[in-house]
């Protein structure tokens, strides 16, 4: 009779559909009164050995179908993020992901049972695989979980979070973007390597950060880890270091370059990626490219009032320094009208007139006399990065004016 393998052979050629046969290796030399009159495979990729001899054991058959089903059986690329964090990618189609409870060999070979008696759960709910090895089946986004493995007496013995990431390709589900801005909107007050990125959670969605990696395209190999709280990172290569830190609200992070020097030119990128993931171990990743001189937007300006018809603005408190080496561009607005009821009246009433001034120190400004508002905003003189948030200054002076004559006309009344 032929072997099974040439019939394995025969039925890829007659199905058409691609099949690994490494897995059946020489089934002759284990079981030589085995013989084989036919297999067919079907085209959902199952096998059938539809006329065995007589001699062949139906334990071995099912056996050898198990070894062929599983060999057709896509196995989906992985990541480990963190030692216990395992991210598994999907793409629609039929998959297992493998885990082991004690990676060790010696570990297991030490124990009586050999690991026949650990059981698994997931999720905290117990599962009927038994062993030190456990098989997770993957369908669409499903196959996520905390899974824990026990020793017989209930004792925890390791755990493997499995994060399920869908085709990135695909329309993102956890956070949302508007047409103007990316997913990560970033920023930086000024150059002395702080810098933030937040983001808009999905309304349907509740997810949470769960793996920073922050580095700048020259460093190469970069490994993030994060403290107890899981709230604070730091990635290290051999060039530098990054600490990140994820504020309480979940909607942000504030990073800083730790050997960043402000006054040298910044030839590399920054690249900054954010995993979040959902209650349903769905996750999803996030990235960003960018040089602080790009994303730097100083903090708003403060203004104070000189006199009647003269206000004056400093450079924020948070710029770099010196100011000579670091100039802001500020840009001033006069408005007619104060627009008491306005969220922003530097953005919702028309100005009178526009001015642009560079200044390396404190600014004046003469205002104009039908000017009720002012407002001033800057940016840096030397790149062409984003504004800051406009301030404004109410002016009282023609209601005090205004208080002035009628206690004037009092007085003259009185006389």
């Amino acid at each position: 009779m032929p072997h099974l393998f040439e019939y394995a052979k025969s039925a890829q050629l007659e199905s058409e559909v691609p099949l690994d046969f490494s897995i059946l290796g020489d089934v002759g030399e284990f079981v030589p009164e085995m013989s084989v009159t036919h297999i067919k495979v079907t085209q959902d990729r199952q096998y059938f050995i539809l006329d065995i001899n007589d001699k062949m054991n139906f334990f071995v058959v099912g056996i050898i179908c198990t070894f062929l089903q599983f060999s057709c059986q896509k196995s989906p690329s992985h990541q480990t993020l963190l030692p216990n964090i395992l991210v598994v990618e999907v793409d629609g189609s039929l998959g297992q992901q493998p885990l082991n409870c004690l990676v060790s060999a010696e570990e297991l070979m030490r124990r009586d049972d050999k690991g026949q008696d650990i059981f698994w759960k997931k999720n905290g709910v117990e599962d009927t695989q038994r062993g030190n090895s456990y098989t997770i089946t993957l369908e669409d986004s499903l196959g996520g979980g905390n899974y824990t493995c026990h020793n017989k007496d209930g004792s925890l013995l390791n755990y493997t979070v499995v994060l399920i990431q869908e085709d990135q390709t695909k329309m993102r589900k956890i956070l949302v973007k508007t047409e103007e801005e990316d997913y990560l909107k970033c920023s930086a007050q000024n150059y002395n390597g702080e810098f933030g990125c937040s983001w808009t959670w999905h309304r349907s969605r509740i997810g949470k950060v769960t793996f920073i990696r922050a580095r700048r395209l020259e460093d190469g190999d970069t490994q993030c880890s994060v403290d107890t709280s899981g709230q604070h990172w730091t990635c290290s290569s051999s060039h530098r270091n990054f600490s990140c830190s994820v504020d309480r609200t979940g909607n942000q992070i504030s990073c800083l370059d730790e050997q960043h020097c402000p006054y040298a030119e910044e030839s590399q990128q920054i690249h900054i990626t954010v995993y979040v993931k959902t209650e349903l171990f769905l996750v999803e990743n996030y990235s960003k490219h960018f040089h602080l001189s790009a994303i730097v937007k100083p903090d708003k300006v403060e203004i104070s009032k000189i006199n009647a018809t003269m206000i004056k603005w400093t450079y924020p408190s948070s710029w770099s320094s010196p100011y000579s080496y670091f100039p802001l561009t500020f840009q001033i607005t006069q408005l007619r009208r104060g627009c008491k009821r306005c969220g922003n009246p530097c953005t919702d009433s028309k100005a009178i007139k526009t001015l642009t001034v560079h200044s390396t120190d404190i600014c004046s400004f003469e205002v104009k006399r039908k000017a009720k508002t002012v407002c001033v905003r800057a940016k840096d003189a030397l790149c062409d990065s984003q504004w800051s948030e406009w301030s404004h200054f109410r002016l009282k002076r023609n209601k005090d004016n205004k208080k002035n004559k009628h206690k004037r006309q009092h007085y003259r009344n009185r006389e």
